[in-house]
């Protein structure tokens, strides 16, 4: 099975942390033990960190880093127009364009390792309750497959465009962070909390259809193995975040309704 790994590389061009996909298992190792068992051992025995300034730092740096990447993305897709939006695929090696498609899907990649530390800061400030399946298999499945795309497929095409809709969210995702981790009362009065869920959900959907309405254009030789796992990525991840919004939106309110009924 991992004679697969043997095959030469999509890109030649082997920048750092991409070069081996051991590094991303090893990173994801260390996170995993941290976050399950390590750290929150090692808090145990001390007082959550608040950890305020820190975090200020990291959300306006996450907001800086993904507003680069969907500017930068957002001028190479719809301002040079390198790419058939019908059926995008990977620029050739010798095309004008293509350092600017590794350049940007490597630092989305990059952006995907350094998300890790959202888990890492939960842990730290002993927020035991939001480490939830979905948030640490979430943070782990895109390190991994962003890696594995970029190794058997390249940098950029299909992928990079379904992910500016990822990085739109982020943008959105890490002001709001930016705003509650300021504040005890502010995640209280900040009333669009939940339709950070639903842009997620309407990420994933429009990720899917996308890869979708590629799948079916007629002679296009955009990579179907990586539709399919994008696609079904997209689907899997639109379900277990609608599963997270029906829990934590709606049951309680359909609780309190009863409560007051009764």
């Amino acid at each position: 099975m991992f004679d697969v790994f043997d095959k030469p590389f999509a890109d030649p061009v082997q920048l750092p942390l991409v070069g081996n996909f051991r590094t991303s298992v090893i990173i994801i190792t260390i996170y995993l033990l941290f976050v399950l068992k390590l750290g929150r051992d090692l808090m145990a025995k001390h007082e959550a960190l608040e950890l305020r300034g820190v975090l200020k730092v990291y959300n306006i740096g996450q907001v800086l880093f993904n507003t680069v990447i969907f500017v930068w993305g957002f001028h190479l897709i719809f301002v040079s127009r390198p790419y058939n939006l019908s059926c995008m695929t990977v620029l050739p090696q010798d095309h004008e364009l293509k350092s600017t498609e590794r350049t940007l899907s490597y630092l989305y990649h990059l952006n995907k390792l350094l998300d890790l530390m959202d888990t890492i800061f939960f842990v730290l400030r002993k927020k035991s309750r939001q480490i939830t399946f979905l948030h640490v298999f979430h943070h782990v499945f895109m390190v991994l497959i962003s890696h594995l795309l970029i190794r058997f497929y390249g940098y950029g095409g299909h992928v990079f465009f379904i992910c500016m809709f990822n990085v739109l969210v982020h943008i959105v995702m890490y002001g709001y962070y930016y705003a509650s981790s300021q504040s005890q009362n502010v995640q209280e009065s900040l009333w669009w909390k939940k339709y950070l869920t639903l842009g997620q959900l309407l990420q994933f959907l429009l990720m899917f259809l996308h890869g979708a309405y590629t799948f079916f254009q007629p002679n296009c030789s955009a990579s179907r193995g990586v539709i399919y796992v994008t696609g079904g990525a997209s689907f899997f991840m639109f379900v277990m975040f609608s599963k997270f919004y029906v829990k934590t939106y709606i049951r309680p309110k359909e609780v309190k309704s009863k409560g007051k009924a009764n």
